[in-house]
């Protein structure tokens, strides 16, 4: 012990008991009497470098900061009573126990000292233990190299503390980090400013990752930059989600742009082909020529053989294909459906060609690579097919008109969604159909003539008094017929008209109606009959028959002069006929049939006198 400790053994000084338990207290303990010192702890020791050989140590003036403070808080402090006092000269506060003969004095940490020491200790920890990575640099050394790493940081790139500290922050630099971002963050530091950027490091095993660094300077109170602090965020999951969506985007755009010119040519090929051949060969070479295709055809299933016929292709076209191949474009075909499949290294998909559910074939497309063909790209093909389709159901359409090789079939048909038979099962007449004509917009209605006990408007109403779903009117009655005009419903008319068929008869009684059809023999007969009979519930095909057409037929003739005719013309000679106004004596007078088509009686008279005209010549001239 020092010279101090040995003089404790007085009566001023605690016992050896007292002694030996103030040793083992952290803040310094001193004990003054008579202005000297009379004992210190080791704590006290250690602080005021007391125990030395220095002959003033015992001289609280001299080895106590703040003496004079302390000298007079004693001098003021109740003996038996203890008192707090705050010393400006030292790093400590003093705690003054005052007894009848000594003072005994504990040094603590100044308080405010003390938590300005706390905060230090957590905000170190904060940044130890923060999720992200965080170095600092010292721009005073060569080359501004690493000093501090936070744990985050090692985790992040895999190099430990020794690795990098004193090391520039290049290290995490590779092949494929982006140039210019280097130097917009070099640039940066040069500016004295903050910067936040993404580049494309490299862990410490090489492999790669996404990097979000931001570098910030760090000033002193006189605002000059001593250090340089990073912060590091592994952003590898989003970045390559951005990647992604940026190629999914780019992708999106090539095809757009590319589809934009394909769907423009394909429909120009289809409009523009004057048959089915030609259009077909047309929209071949056209797919083709994308460079993404190595072949295109087109092709039919043949009824006859049940194998798939090539009717045109570009390049790549199977032979012998049979219908129940496993070959996507005979999967389309039965499924109607895209079906697609890898072979021989390339993608092969197939488009049905469905138009109004009459099967015109298959469109089908292998690429020029091993890529697989999406969704999108599916959709744009998916509906290139439906176009095709429809030219192709066109021109088959077109073709009823012309052709003089037909099939004429008859079916019965008893489904109640189609008005004749609703109207004949529910009313005691029958329906013989005489002709569709155009209503207001795209409506058509149909016209049939109604003979029996309940062909009268009276009647009808009474029978057709729940079916909601038709409109009807009479438009001419007589005794026991009438002329009735019937809309909505199932319109069997317009929707075979559609699909190229010509429906040539329909005769209507007790719930069945007997329709007689003409069908181009160069179409596919029996997916037209498979179509009405998927479409019409207890369907019976009657008959089939192939025939050839005779000259210049009647229908041929009605054609000719209908195009000739406007729809007002055509409307007021087709209501004078068959309402009887051409018969003696009149069943109905222009005015009635006026109304009928919502205009005035003279105007009524006007369409049909210019109607009469253009059908005297139609029918004399070049005869």
């Amino acid at each position: 012990m020092s010279e101090i400790d040995a003089e404790s053994g007085g009566d001023e000084s605690p016992s050896s008991s007292a002694a030996a338990a103030l040793e083992h207290v952290v803040d310094p303990v001193v004990i003054v009497a008579d202005g000297r010192i009379t004992y210190t702890n080791g704590a006290a020791r250690d602080a005021f470098g007391l125990g030395t050989d220095d002959s003033d140590e015992s001289q609280p003036g001299t080895a106590l900061d703040g003496w004079e403070t302390l000298e007079t808080a004693i001098d003021e402090t109740t003996v038996g009573t203890a008192r707090r006092v705050e010393l400006a000269a030292s790093k400590y506060d003093a705690r003054v126990h005052r007894e009848a003969d000594a003072a005994t004095v504990i040094f603590q940490p100044d308080l405010e000292i003390e938590s300005t020491k706390s905060d230090r200790v957590v905000k170190d920890r904060a940044i130890d233990e923060a999720p992200v990575g965080i170095s600092i640099s010292d721009p005073d050394r060569d080359d501004n190299p690493l000093v501090y790493i936070n744990d985050a940081y090692q985790e992040i790139t895999g190099y430990s503390y020794d690795d990098v500290v004193g090391c520039n922050c290049r290290l995490l630099q590779g092949e494929d980090s982006d140039e210019e971002t280097i130097a917009e963050m070099a640039v940066a530091i040069d500016e004295d400013r903050p910067v936040t950027v993404e580049i494309k490091n490299y862990r410490k095993d090489g492999t790669e990752f996404w990097n979000e660094v931001t570098l910030a300077p760090v000033r002193d109170d006189d605002g000059e930059v001593t250090n340089y602090v990073g912060f590091q965020n592994d952003v590898t999951a989003r970045k390559e989600a951005e990647l992604a969506l940026e190629q999914r985007t780019e992708e999106l755009e090539y095809v757009l742009d590319r589809v934009e010119g394909l769907v423009q040519d394909v429909t120009a090929a289809v409009a523009g082909a004057t048959d089915r051949s030609t259009l077909e060969s047309a929209v071949c070479d056209r797919i083709a020529a994308e460079p993404a295709y190595n072949g295109v055809w087109i092709g039919e299933r043949n009824p006859a053989t049940e194998r798939i016929d090539v009717r045109a292709d570009a390049g790549d076209a199977p032979e012998g294909l049979s219908a129940d191949d496993d070959h996507p474009a005979a999967t389309a075909i039965r499924t109607e459906s895209t079906a697609t499949d890898t072979r021989d290294g390339s993608t092969i998909a197939a488009f049905p060609l469905v138009y109004n559910d009459i099967e015109y074939g298959v469109l089908a497309v292998r690429t020029a690579t091993d890529r697989s063909i999406d969704d999108r790209e599916a959709v744009v093909l998916s509906a290139l097919a439906r176009a095709i389709a429809s030219g192709v159901n066109a021109r088959e359409t077109s073709r009823v008109l012309a052709t003089d090789a037909v099939v004429a079939v008859e079916v019965d048909v008893t489904d109640t969604a189609v008005a004749p038979v609703a109207v004949s099962a529910a009313a005691d007449c029958r329906l013989e159909y005489r002709r569709t004509v155009h209503r207001t917009g795209d409506r058509t209605a149909s016209l049939f003539t109604a003979i029996g006990p309940d062909a009268s408007e009276e009647a009808l109403a009474d029978a057709l008094t729940d079916r909601t779903d038709l409109e009807w009117r009479v438009v001419v009655e007589r005794d026991g017929e009438c002329l009735l005009e019937v809309s909505g419903g199932d319109d069997p008319v317009a929707w075979l008209s559609g699909r190229g068929v010509r429906v040539q008869a329909i005769e209507s009684e007790n719930g069945r109606a007997r329709l007689t059809l003409e069908i181009p023999r160069s179409a596919d007969v029996r997916s037209v009959v498979e179509a009405i009979e998927e479409r019409y519930d207890r369907t019976d095909v009657v008959s089939f028959r192939q025939r050839e057409r005779d000259g210049d037929t009647r229908e041929e003739f009605a054609v000719r002069l209908e195009e000739e005719l406007t729809e007002r013309q055509f409307a007021a000679l087709q209501r004078a006929y068959l309402g009887g106004y051409f018969e003696w004596p009149r069943p109905t007078t222009g005015e009635d049939l006026a109304e009928t088509m919502g205009v005035s009686r003279p105007t009524f008279h006007e369409h049909l006198r210019t109607a009469e005209s253009k059908l005297c010549q139609a029918f004399f001239a070049d005869r």
